[in-house]
């Protein structure tokens, strides 16, 4: 895990250089079918990136998106009308049986099938229309972290090139993310926090959102620890009351709209007396019990490329302080068959 965490610069730069020319083809010959809505399909971490998408896909194209329920089609062999549909499936092996079989479905149902994937050869990728290999090479550890970042990355160029963008905003994320891998020092700090916590919520808004869901499935995934992920205006709606001063909260800040819009509940869980941790600008960090600064002048729309680095280290070192092994998680498979 921590070898595939120090990849990523590396990633990606691979396909900012390599991979961005084909995903350049294939979003010209999307955007010549001239889709009405589009469709996000995936399971686990690629069901985090999807996520990502539909905001991208909804501030950038003006178009609605949505994340599928495979089982209306695999289990209850439903038959959606998919004409003038984007189906974009994403996952890193591209061999889970309803992915395929969601995917297939969906090509036959009329809809412009995509699939984004680490693996060209997969069943996957040879039953959609199209393809986007995300180049993140062999992902052997089981929590998937190279993979995420190349697929977050990946379908920010897809959007920006079916919109017609030259996805200049993405051009210095190698070296930013280089810098924050290297203070790794910081983060093993951070963890030292957590070492015997209970439970942890994980929060933010907008763009930042997929990223507090991600976090939070890194760290159950590894530390073992229940990680509840909420949108910040979702926490207010009620699970704000399960938080006092006894408990730890993450919240990643976006430096941008998504920040604003989380400002009152970051008021609000200092209000309460919570341990709050930021992720985002020096500023937000500063008011926080403690926290990671984030580079500033980054889009917002791809700092969640960045924001979830640091994470994925918290992850990876709140499982070693607690005496546990981050790359033998239990109950987990890398490729997880699902129907």
């Amino acid at each position: 895990m921590a070898g595939e965490i120090a990849q990523q610069p590396d990633v990606l730069r691979r396909i900012l250089d390599r991979g961005a020319p084909a995903i350049r083809t294939v979003a010209t010959a999307i955007a010549a079918r001239r889709p009405r809505f589009v469709l996000l399909t995936a399971r686990g971490t690629s069901d985090n990136a999807a996520l990502y998408a539909k905001y991208l896909i909804e501030v950038l194209l003006g178009k609605p998106a949505g994340l599928s329920s495979m089982s209306t089609i695999t289990v209850y062999g439903a038959k959606p009308d998919l004409t003038d549909c984007l189906a974009i499936t994403v996952s890193q092996s591209g061999g889970s049986p309803d992915l395929v079989a969601a995917t297939r479905a969906a090509r036959q149902a009329g809809a412009v099938t995509l699939a984004v994937t680490n693996n060209p050869g997969s069943p996957l990728a040879e039953v959609a229309e199209f393809h986007i290999d995300v180049l993140a090479g062999p992902e052997k550890a089981l929590p998937a972290t190279k993979t995420y970042t190349a697929e977050l990355l990946a379908l920010y160029l897809l959007v920006e090139g079916v919109r017609g963008g030259e996805g200049g905003a993405a051009r210095e994320l190698p070296g930013l993310a280089r810098s924050i891998l290297d203070r790794g020092d910081e983060v093993r700090q951070l963890a030292e926090r957590y070492r015997f916590a209970q439970r942890l919520v994980v929060t933010s808004r907008g763009y930042g959102y997929p990223t507090a869901r991600e976090a939070a499935l890194k760290l159950m995934e590894t530390t073992y620890i229940p990680a509840i992920p909420f949108s910040g205006a979702d926490l207010l709606h009620g699970p704000l009351a399960m938080v006092d001063n006894a408990s730890p909260v993450i919240a990643v800040v976006p430096d941008g709209r998504g920040g604003v819009a989380l400002q009152p509940v970051l008021d609000r869980l200092r209000g309460r007396g919570a341990d709050l941790v930021v992720i985002g600008p020096q500023a937000q960090v500063d008011k926080a019990s403690a926290g990671f600064a984030l580079p500033g002048g980054v889009a917002e729309e791809v700092q969640p490329i960045l924001e979830i680095l640091p994470l994925q280290l918290l992850a990876y070192e709140i499982t070693v302080a607690r005496g546990q092994d981050p790359d033998a998680p239990r109950a987990l498979a890398k490729v997880t068959e699902t129907h």
